[in-house]
């Protein structure tokens, strides 16, 4: 069995699977409300109260990975009966109060929320408290702890709270589908829908009809099959049936060649490279929209690319991303990009094929520069935009400002607004890390994050100016 950050990770992974295995033998019609029973066995719980529980949970995520309610396109989205056991009262005094003399928590507190009982323990009134923390952070003893659930927590941009039946409620206007309350929550009851189906459906009408369907992966896939060689997962994917594979680190140096440009003629610039971040933009800071790079996503690239050369082809992205299952819908990129698949989504598919990825001669990709292949990783962009103008013999004088995670993205932005940001670049990256923190990734860290950079030194070049000719596994 695969190793997995966590057992929610795996228990996903057995789901789609499952759902997988069913499709490619025409079998799922009748045997879809049998995959509960067959992944939950017996009358002895494993995961919850009962079996029966867990068996409704094990309903909902397949729902989810046959693509959910087709009237809900929304990525992201929560089980509600899976959404349990999380403590949802905010700050509170913990027994650490030691009914100290300075009050340092009422002092701090601007609100006069914060009394004291008939031994002096401080206690915190809910009417009037605003969450601001102050209080925690005056607190000696460190007894004031903020009980708000994981997915509130990972989610920077404010779009989760607790519904009326205590479970997480998504607000969808400030969504950005980064997926980090998916990787966040103990319980999965957050989760990405999937669109496993849709792939199976292209490979198998790309072979009926002898089609041509291009995976397209995403750089920080070398850090994530950690029981193979790289190019032995790609002899994988074709194998799944996939007439090629194409880098999209090659759309990375095609995008850093053109956002080298677009800087020298706006002076400041936005990168465009990651769509959660792209989308928290539009949603938190409005005004900056005409900062935003008007190139599409390295992704966006490759794949208008492989269409200009071959319209008739299909092309499926393969990544860490959760938001890019948001990103293909817009309408900037309909046609180019036909269906996504995450990290975790493609170990199911080739497992429910029953592919011995390690025992398969490799593959060799190259297409793409080493900055191109940094992409994955915060910075790479910078990087690569950096060697783009220094290719192009500009002058222009590149400041940027890279930023891993909403809040230093948040930050930055905020500052641009106020026109006192220093810099004139800003490497935006939504999950912390880059695109190898990205909750559909197989694993997350520094190891994922060291492959990446061996995968780049191991390419040639420097970032490559437009040419239709490069070559696809």
């Amino acid at each position: 069995m695969h190793k997995f950050d966590t057992k929610v990770q795996l228990l996903k992974y057995k789901v789609l699977r499952e759902v997988a295995r069913l499709s490619w033998d025409d079998a799922l019609l009748e045997n879809v409300t049998e995959i509960p029973k067959t992944l939950a066995p017996g009358k002895v719980p494993t995961m919850r109260c009962c079996i029966y529980k867990e068996r409704a949970i094990l309903s909902e995520r397949v729902k989810l990975a046959i693509g959910g309610n087709k009237h809900n396109k929304k990525v992201i989205q929560v089980i509600d009966i899976a959404c349990e056991d999380c403590p949802a009262g905010g700050y509170e005094v913990t027994s650490a109060c030691r009914g100290c003399l300075a009050h340092r928590c009422e002092e701090a507190c601007k609100r006069d929320a914060i009394s004291f009982d008939r031994t002096q323990k401080a206690y915190i009134d809910k009417t009037k408290c605003v969450e601001c923390g102050a209080c925690a952070k005056a607190c000696p003893y460190n007894a004031v702890f903020n009980f708000k659930r994981p997915c509130e927590q990972s989610c920077k941009g404010k779009a989760i709270s607790v519904g009326k039946e205590k479970e997480a409620v998504i607000d969808y206007e400030k969504c950005t589908a980064c997926g980090a309350c998916v990787y966040a929550c103990p319980f999965g009851a957050i989760t990405d829908r999937s669109y496993i189906l849709d792939v199976i459906d292209l490979i198998l009408k790309a072979q009926k009809g002898g089609g041509k369907i291009y995976a397209l992966v995403a750089p920080a896939i070398a850090g994530q099959f950690a029981y193979a060689e790289l190019g032995q997962v790609v002899s994988a994917i074709l194998a799944l049936g996939f007439t090629g594979v194409a880098e999209v680190a090659r759309g990375a140096d095609l995008v850093a060649w053109e956002e080298a440009k677009e800087i020298g003629e706006k002076g400041k610039l936005i990168s465009s490279c990651c769509p959660a971040f792209v989308s928290y933009v539009e949603k938190n800071f409005s005004a900056l929209k005409p900062y935003i790079s008007r190139n599409l996503s390295p992704a966006g690239t490759i794949a208008r690319e492989i269409k200009q050369r071959e319209p008739a082809a299909k092309t499926v992205f393969i990544g860490p991303c959760t938001a890019k299952k948001s990103e293909f819908q817009r309408p900037e990129y309909r046609g180019l990009i036909d269906s996504v698949l995450t990290f975790e989504e493609l170990q199911a598919l080739i497992d429910s094929r029953d592919i011995a990825v390690e025992t398969l001669p490799p593959t060799a990709l190259a297409d793409a520069s080493p900055y191109g292949r940094r992409f994955a990783r915060s910075g790479g962009v910078a990087e690569a935009v950096a060697a783009a103008l220094r290719a192009q013999g500009s002058d222009f004088a590149l400041e940027p400002i890279v930023c891993s995670g909403i809040e230093e993205c948040r930050q930055a932005l905020l500052r641009m607004s106020k026109g006192v940001l220093p810099q004139n670049f800003i490497e935006g990256m939504a999950c912390v890390g880059g695109c190898v923190g990205g909750a559909g990734c197989l694993r997350h860290g520094a190891a994922a994050t060291a492959e990446v950079e061996r995968y780049g030194a191991a390419a040639e070049g420097t970032p490559i100016a437009p040419s239709p000719d490069r070559r696809t596994a």
